[in-house]
C-alpha cells in the first residue's frame, strides 16, 4: 500500500512553489483572498522577510503542500498505484485531511491561518534538534537530570528528536543531552516551544476556531501524529487542538502505517519526512 505524507513548518524556503502557482491560478487567487496577502510574492520574493514568521510560514507551507500534491497526483495518471492512506507531520496533517476529503482546501486554510496566529502568540520559548538519540532516551535523560520546563516535542526517528521549552532551560539542557549520547543539539529558528504544554494558551484559542467546523469521513485513512491511529471525523477537532501541546509522534505513526500495510511512502513538497524513514526501525 502507498502512503502520501506532508511536511510541516520548517520546510519553507525562498522560491518554494515557483513551479506551482501558474498551474493553479484559481486556488492561488482564493488563498490570497483568505490570507489577505499574495502567497506567490511571499514564497518567491519575501520582500518583508515574513517567511520565517509562523503566521505567514504555516499558511504558505500548507498551500504549497496542497498544490504540489494535486500536481503530483494529476501527472501520475490512471495507471499509478492509488494512495491508500495519508499522514502529515504537525501542520502537514491539514494537507492529509484535505487530500482525503475530510476538509475543503479553503476551510483548511482558514484553520491553518487561525492556528498559526494562535501559536505565534506564545513567545519566549525555543526548540532544538537532538541528533543521535531517540525520544525515549531524551525524555529519560531530562527526567533523570530533573530538567524542568523542557519537553520532547517531536519524535522524528530513532536518531533524531526535537526538544522545546523555556529558552534558558533549553540552553542548560544541551549539556545533559550530550552527556546522554547526543551527537549535537542544534537550536531551531522558531519563535515558541511548539508541541509542549507551554503552548496551552494557543491550544485553547485554537479550540475556539475549531468549533463548528465539520469534518467529513475520509475517503482513505488519515493517521494522526498525536495518536498514531486513523482520524475519526467526530474526534478530528479535538485531535487538532491537542496537536498544539502534544509531541509529534512521527516514529509511532510510521510504525503504525507500516503495520497497516504501507510499503511505499511518497512525499509532497520535498523529502524531509521520507529521509527519516531509514532511521525508524
Amino acid at each position: 500500500m502507498r502512503c502520501l505524507v506532508f511536511p510541516g513548518q520548517g520546510v519553507q524556503r525562498p522560491g518554494m512553489g515557483a513551479e506551482l502557482f501558474d498551474l493553479f491560478p484559481e486556488e492561488v487567487e482564493a488563498a490570497d483572498a483568505v490570507l489577505g496577502h499574495s502567497v506567490r510574492e511571499l514564497c518567491l520574493h519575501d520582500p518583508e522577510g515574513r517567511l520565517g514568521d509562523t503566521r505567514y510560514a504555516q499558511p504558505a507551507v500548507f498551500l504549497v503542500n496542497a498544490l504540489d500534491a494535486r500536481r503530483r497526483l494529476a501527472e501520475e495518471g490512471d495507471g499509478a498505484e492509488p494512495v491508500g492512506c495519508y499522514a502529515g507531520h504537525s501542520l502537514g496533517e491539514y494537507n492529509a485531511l484535505v487530500a482525503a476529503g475530510c476538509l475543503g482546501l479553503l476551510d483548511a486554510l482558514r484553520l491553518v491561518r487561525a492556528r498559526a496566529e494562535a501559536m505565534a502568540t506564545v513567545r519566549g520559548g525555543a526548540m532544538a534538534a537532538v541528533a543521535g538519540i531517540g525520544g525515549d532516551r531524551v525524555a529519560a535523560a531530562l527526567r533523570e537530570a530533573r530538567v524542568r520546563n523542557v519537553y520532547v516535542a517531536n519524535r522524528n526517528s530513532d536518531r533524531q528528536t526535537v526538544v522545546a521549552g523555556g529558552r534558558d532551560e533549553l540552553a542548560g539542557a544541551a549539556a545533559v543531552l550530550r552527556a546522554a549520547g547526543a551527537r549535537a543539539v542544534v537550536p531551531l529558528p522558531v519563535s515558541g516551544p511548539f508541541h509542549t504544554p507551554l503552548m496551552a494558551p494557543a491550544a485553547r484559542a485554537f479550540a475556539a476556531a475549531l468549533r463548528g467546523q465539520a469534518f467529513a469521513a475520509p475517503a482513505v485513512p488519515v493517521f494522526s501524529g498525536v495518536t498514531a491511529a486513523p482520524f475519526e471525523p467526530d474526534r478530528a477537532a479535538a485531535l487538532l487542538a491537542a496537536q498544539i501541546t502534544a509531541p509529534v509522534e512521527w516514529v509511532r505513526t510510521v510504525r503504525a502505517l507500516r503495520a497497516a500495510g504501507v510499503t511505499r511512502f511518497d512525499e509532497a513538497n520535498g523529502s524531509t519526512l521520507t529521509a527519516l524513514l531509514p532511521a525508524i526501525a
